[in-house]
């Protein structure tokens, strides 16, 4: 749980959340076609923060959810649908919890501890599964050092 919560406060799993507020800000001060063309220029893949979620290529279904969920915001849903028109890319749940935040008026650092108190039901969960399977779940990594001497 602990390593799960370390890694997420990166600035590129759940600290992403600063970037998205950035960039709605950016389009309420300096039009969204201004900002978004700007934010393009600025990325060497030409990515914009809170679009295009490598794990679902056909749209986030977190934040597709949460999105139906309330109405959200002008400018947030000014954002998503010229980002969409522009680059087909759609909104991930970074942009659906900015959205959410705006709407309800939460404090600066709400969308970062709604996020990771989600994502940690699911590590426990994990956790539980795989002690009591006796298994990883999902394994990508393989160790490649020294061998491992039981005691």
């Amino acid at each position: 749980m602990l390593a799960g919560l370390a890694a997420f406060s990166g600035p590129i799993h759940g600290n992403a959340i600063v970037r998205v507020r950035a960039l709605l800000d950016d389009a309420r001060a300096a039009g969204t076609d201004a900002a978004v063309r700007r934010w393009l220029a600025m990325s060497p893949e030409a990515r914009l923060p809170g679009f295009g979620h490598e794990l679902y290529p056909q749209g986030d279904p977190r934040a597709a959810d949460l999105l139906a969920a309330f109405e959200a915001p002008d400018s947030a849903r000014e954002l998503i649908a010229h980002v969409e028109r522009l680059t087909g890319a759609k909104p991930t749940i970074d942009v659906a919890l900015a959205a959410l935040v705006e709407r309800c008026a939460l404090p600066e650092g709400a969308a970062f501890a709604l996020f990771s108190m989600a994502r940690s039901v699911g590590w426990i969960a994990h956790a539980i599964e795989q002690m009591t399977s006796g298994s990883l779940l999902r394994p990508r990594a393989h160790y490649i050092g020294p061998p491992v001497e039981d005691d």
